[in-house]
């Protein structure tokens, strides 16, 4: 069954708060985006796999711990989820970077694909995909989907807002892939938008609002 994980960080609600605000700019608010995710990934990423490897330092020979493996993939869902993914990279600067691009049908409110690029060896890697908001859930459990059917199979997903209604669906289509929450609000509305919620966050990103 999925682990569903919800932020409960001073700093994150902090600057969640912020970033609901219509008075915020674009600036700022993409500043914000990759800081959250920054910090949602701090979390995430806390039970990552170490090797020991002997190193020395400038006084003696020692063991220090690395990631095992073949590192990490971060894997934003275009458009809205690159600057997580820059945030992510500021952290983890060595990791591969894959994309999904997809769009909402605004009648149907289900994805439609149009993208899709991967790093040769993906499969070998820990996944991240991210993407801001998870409202209905389609666009995420989509993406996921596609990851699947090429083979991958160690997937995470980190989102900043989500509502109930889109944690349900993707638990149940994918449970056993781990979601990293900002802030869990209260529904969606009639149009499929999170309420509270921070608006469209492509838009805001973008400034195309």
């Amino acid at each position: 069954m999925s682990k569903v994980t919800i932020m409960n960080h001073p700093l994150i609600q902090h600057k969640i708060g912020i970033m609901r605000r219509k008075t915020t700019s674009t600036k700022e608010f993409r500043d914000l985006v990759s800081e959250v995710a920054m910090l949602i990934c701090y979390e995430a990423t806390r039970e990552l796999p170490l090797a020991d490897i002997e190193i020395e330092t400038p006084l003696v020979k020692t063991i220090a711990q690395e990631i095992a493996g073949k590192k990490l993939c971060i894997v934003p869902i275009l458009r809205a989820g690159l600057h997580m993914a820059d945030g992510i990279l500021n952290l983890i600067p060595n990791a591969k970077v894959g994309h999904v691009g997809l769009y909402r049908n605004e009648e149907t409110l289900e994805p439609v694909e149009y993208f899709c690029k991967m790093p040769s060896d993906a499969e070998e890697r820990e996944i991240f995909v991210v993407d801001p908001m998870l409202a209905t859930g389609g666009s995420a459990s989509a993406a996921i989907t596609l990851l699947k059917n090429k083979g991958i199979a160690k997937i995470h997903f980190l989102c900043l807002i989500a509502a109930p209604e889109g944690v349900k669906r993707f638990t149940k289509e994918h449970p056993d892939v781990d979601v990293y929450i900002g802030a869990l609000d209260e529904r969606l509305d009639e149009r499929g938008y999170i309420l509270p919620g921070l608006g469209d966050a492509g838009d805001r990103i973008y400034g195309t609002k």
